[in-house]
């Protein structure tokens, strides 16, 4: 089957199997490999994209079911080439990631939230992010780069000017 998916504000075409994934669409047939394989079960979040602004688990999705939406992947985030999101940067500054596989979909699910909830309190953030599994950091740093990011994106916080 045709899809013509909305990806990162520019369109894809791919032929897929109508049991075909949106994961493995956007991994295999399109190279975008941001949406991490890790439980294939929904249970892990490591998949997770946004639909329309909605983070969802793309393992658990069909491809023919995102034709029509607007997706987010982690490689649409980025303000520019070589750039990186106030969230990216949160996470690098704050330690925010270990082996980084969680991390795109951790990025994203707060990225989700943001857009609903700027000012969000630290248990607003630890909700966001608790459908993700990381077992690496222990969480501290991840919810510390969604604070500072937060604070960031409302202009307060300003990352110091590096030489």
């Amino acid at each position: 089957m045709q899809v013509e998916l909305n990806i990162n504000g520019q369109l894809h075409n791919a032929e897929v199997e109508t049991r075909t994934s949106l994961l493995d669409c956007l991994r295999d047939a399109l190279g975008m490999t941001g949406a991490h394989a890790g439980c294939e079960h929904g249970v892990c979040g490591a998949c997770t994209v946004l639909l329309d602004g909605v983070a969802v688990r793309s393992c658990l999705m069909f491809a023919v079911q995102a034709d029509g939406y607007a997706i987010t992947t982690i490689e649409g985030l980025s303000p520019g080439a070589g750039e990186l999101s106030p969230l990216q940067d949160a996470f690098c500054e704050t330690h925010g990631m270990q082996c980084g596989y969680c991390t795109p979909a951790m990025i994203l699910v707060a990225h989700a939230m943001l857009l609903k909830n700027p000012t969000p309190s630290r248990e607003d953030i630890v909700e966001a992010i608790s459908g993700n599994i990381c077992r690496c950091t222990g969480y501290a740093q991840i919810v510390e780069a969604i604070a500072l990011a937060a604070e960031r994106m409302r202009g307060h916080n300003e990352p110091q000017a590096r030489p």
